[in-house]
């Protein structure tokens, strides 16, 4: 699996195929991150093989349904937890990221294993996700986001507005600009 860009948020439905012995077998939803409806459909088949005695090719997916986040101009904390194989076996990981959508933490947690671990997109298995409190949060760098920021306006240099004059007629000077004020 490859992941370009970000990622997307699938609902996959399937089941069994039915037979004369089960008429109605038992359907299984899960959610899954995928970039597009394809892969979305392999990584079930996938997780569905490891759980129960299904595959593809004794089963049905009964539906696809890609879910967008209501409120998407709202910026949180998401924690994340995963599982992940890398060369010296499997490890289980908890990471927190702040973003506007799940989808969007998620792709930043697909690039951060990519560089810090050197992880293939292949080998992340993601177990659960939640939005998390500012007042718990635990991992340092979205911490230092909860509390107020501030972003100071520091070595502005002082231009002319509208029905205003400019610091100098001039277009070129010889005098440096001032850039601090308080």
């Amino acid at each position: 699996m490859t992941v370009a860009g970000i990622m997307n948020q699938f609902q996959v439905v399937g089941r069994k195929a039915a037979t004369p012995e089960n008429p109605n077998p038992e359907a299984y939803r899960m959610i899954i991150f995928a970039p597009n409806v394809v892969i979305a459909k392999s990584k079930f088949w996938y997780f569905m093989h490891q759980f129960r005695k299904m595959k593809k090719t004794t089963g049905e997916i009964l539906d696809v349904v890609q879910l967008q986040e209501k409120n998407s101009r709202i910026i949180k904390n998401y924690g994340i937890w995963l599982r992940y194989q890398s060369r010296s076996g499997t490890h289980n990981m908890y990471r927190e990221f702040r973003d506007l959508t799940l989808t969007g933490a998620v792709s930043q947690l697909y690039d951060e294993m990519a560089g810090r671990h050197r992880c293939r997109p292949r080998s992340i298995q993601i177990i659960r996700t939640e939005v998390i409190k500012p007042g718990d949060l635990k991992r340092a760098n979205p911490l230092q986001f909860a509390q107020k920021v501030s972003f100071p306006l520091v070595h502005r240099v002082a231009s002319g507005k509208r029905n205003q004059k400019a610091l100098s007629d001039n277009t070129f000077t010889t005098v440096r600009p001032t850039t601090y004020f308080n």
